[in-house]
């Protein structure tokens, strides 16, 4: 049973730590050599993103989609160029829940015979995110590639940018070259 708890907590650990990487989709038949340069849409979000910090994030993932990009060997150019990137970004707010030991105490019992019995107490909240990167080829306005990936976002500036780097990077392995 003891190895069984700390199993658990390092599992739960390991997995909010980073973000994940949900999925990557490539377009049929697109030939990725043919593409050289790239530069962004504009930002769409929903959800929670009137934080102070939200803009300050979203420099993060540009500069993250960027390094990897530019790694691939793609140049940003502003005009003209081969490839947009499309940011989509929700934001919830969440319930850290942890389950009561309440079963084993004697119910209340009130007029009427209704009884109350709470199995779930709420101990925090957190906020989860989910970033889908779309590449649209500029020419024929079609998306050529997507990357879906979804995590819990720390208040920590610095764990934040470390996270948001370590999640591009396993999304865009996945990317054709």
């Amino acid at each position: 049973m003891k190895y069984l708890v700390i199993f658990t907590l390092l599992a739960a650990l390991f997995a909010c730590s980073t973000a994940r990487v949900v999925k990557t989709e490539k377009a049929p038949g697109v030939d990725f050599t043919t593409y050289k340069t790239f530069d962004f849409y504009e930002l769409g979000a929903s959800g929670d993103t009137t934080g102070n910090k939200f803009n300050t994030y979203t420099d993060m993932l540009r500069q993250a989609i960027s390094r990897e990009l530019e790694a691939k060997g793609y140049r940003r150019e502003s005009t003209d160029p081969d490839l947009r990137v499309n940011i989509g970004i929700v934001v919830k707010e969440e319930a850290q829940t942890r389950e009561t030991t309440i079963r084993e105490a004697p119910r209340y019992m009130g007029q009427r015979r209704y009884s109350w019995k709470s199995e779930q107490v709420e101990v925090g909240r957190y906020k989860t995110g989910t970033a889908t990167i779309d590449l649209v080829d500029s020419r024929k306005n079609m998306m050529v590639w997507e990357g879906v990936m979804e995590g819990i976002i720390s208040k920590k500036q610095s764990s934040y940018e470390s996270d948001v780097n370590k999640g591009i990077s396993q999304l865009f392995e996945k990317f054709p070259d």
